[in-house]
């Protein structure tokens, strides 16, 4: 009977510079364990159910299925996240999104929105730490949305309003200190789209027209309509677009426009204030 800590190295093959972190995800799955009892117990021995679920998992994580979608779940912030193939992966570099965010200085009580919500992850990341913000998000796929609204439940925030809209479609007449996106940035037919983890995303989160900016774009131009005085927009986008992001706030009148910067230094992050 193998034990823990064979049935790791079994792992040693798995595609990516993260086998290791993907092996150990994997195998707490399949054993109902918490990541700390596989060093804890290394030599604890494992029945071979576990065994051929682990192996299974493997297999497919092999063919590059997403660690996210063998186990349904994915941590972001302080959440563990339900994902499927609805959603986008929640992924580090949004975290920089939620940093600016939190560091703003916006009414006690500010209404935000969350544009292109899909698993929530931005929404509830703020609402977990500012339960006094009026968090609103949309997004265009209900199956998503239906994602999201599990998780603000499971993470005993209900008070986040969820909404099926377009961008600003359902919007009308509705105007937030706040406005944050992770939009669709990759330019159609990118090699990037048929490798890796993003061959299993939804293409429609993933890709933009015009070089990717088309999403941006219309963010950027509804967004006004949408602001109180003072109030800020921020957008995630590509390493190798904030200088058209930036630019595009700086036509359509934003002002204090700036780019931050993920944990790998790439520019990932831009925003500007609206100014009346």
């Amino acid at each position: 009977m193998p034990t823990v800590a064979d049935l790791l190295r079994r792992g040693s093959n798995l595609p990516g510079e993260s086998a290791r972190r993907d092996t150990e995800i994997l195998l707490c799955h399949a054993l109902d364990k918490p990541r700390t009892w596989l060093y804890t117990w290394p030599e604890s021995d494992v029945d071979a159910p576990r065994v051929e679920a682990f192996d299974a998992l493997l297999a497919q994580r092999t063919q590059g299925r997403p660690v996210a979608h063998l186990t349904g779940r994915r941590e972001f912030w302080s959440l563990n996240l339900r994902v499927n193939e609805h959603t986008l992966i929640p992924r580090p570099e949004t975290e920089t999104l939620v940093e600016w965010a939190l560091a703003l200085s916006l009414p006690a009580e500010a209404d935000v929105l969350d544009l292109g919500t899909g698993s929530g992850a931005i929404a509830l990341a703020l609402a977990s730490e500012r339960p006094n913000w009026q968090m609103s998000a949309v997004d265009a796929s209900p199956e998503a949305l239906e994602v999201a609204r599990t998780n603000a439940a499971e993470a005993g925030l209900g008070r986040v309003q969820f909404c099926h809209s377009d961008w600003f479609g359902e919007m009308a007449g509705r105007r937030f200190h706040l406005l944050v996106s992770n939009p669709p940035y990759v330019e159609e037919g990118d090699v990037h789209l048929s490798t890796g983890d993003l061959r299993f995303e939804p293409q429609k989160a993933l890709m933009a027209r015009q070089q990717g900016m088309s999403d941006l774009m219309e963010l950027v131009r509804g967004a006004p309509d949408h602001l109180h005085p003072k109030g800020w927009l921020l957008l995630e986008h590509g390493h190798d677009q904030g200088e058209k992001v930036r630019a595009l706030l700086a036509e359509r009148g934003f002002s204090h426009i700036e780019t931050s910067r993920d944990l790998a230094g790439l520019e990932r992050i831009s925003g500007g204030q609206w100014h009346v």
